[in-house]
């Protein structure tokens, strides 16, 4: 019996280690049709960006509740590339983007990333810095505005 698990384990070894075919998993290309197209430059909003997130009202005040909340969908989805200072690890810090950007700039950038970078003249100079797309991470309305609200934590609103 022995002998019968170590010749199927050999046979699916060498079978594995054939010759592969690449994944497709190239996050430095677009994923999707929609990232590939171009649209009309001067139809772009670059204080908006571009996605369903048309005017956000952040209240005057920190919800630290969403902030706590938004730290810890970051630590699952976004502190392996970006650090919440200004330092650069995989893609920029985030301290000091709520005052660079406008809250819908955010969000659309999160939740849809892809047109983004193909359109917005900031994001494609950050991309020549950091060389790595950013992934769309399959935000959720929730899960993007609390990571927003841990932002602007990071950016000191009390």
């Amino acid at each position: 019996m022995y002998k019968v698990s170590l010749f199927i384990a050999m046979g699916l070894l060498v079978i594995s280690c054939g010759k592969k075919e690449q994944s497709g998993d190239d996050f430095s290309k677009p994923t999707t049709t929609e990232a590939t197209t171009t649209a009309d430059p001067a139809s772009y909003d670059p204080n908006r960006g571009e996605g369903k997130y048309d005017k956000v009202d952040l209240g005057a005040t920190l919800d630290q509740a969403m902030a706590t909340e938004g730290e810890k969908v970051a630590g699952v989805k976004c502190t392996s590339c970006h650090k919440p200072t200004d330092e650069k690890l995989v893609g920029p810090g985030w301290h000091g983007v709520t005052s660079r950007h406008k809250p819908e700039w955010i969000l659309n950038f999160i939740t849809n990333p892809d047109p983004m970078i193909n359109k917005d003249p900031k994001v494609q100079a950050q991309l020549e810095i950091c060389l790595v797309r950013m992934p769309n991470q399959g935000l959720n309305d929730t899960e993007a505005r609390n990571i927003l609200e841990y932002m602007r934590k990071i950016d000191g609103v009390k």
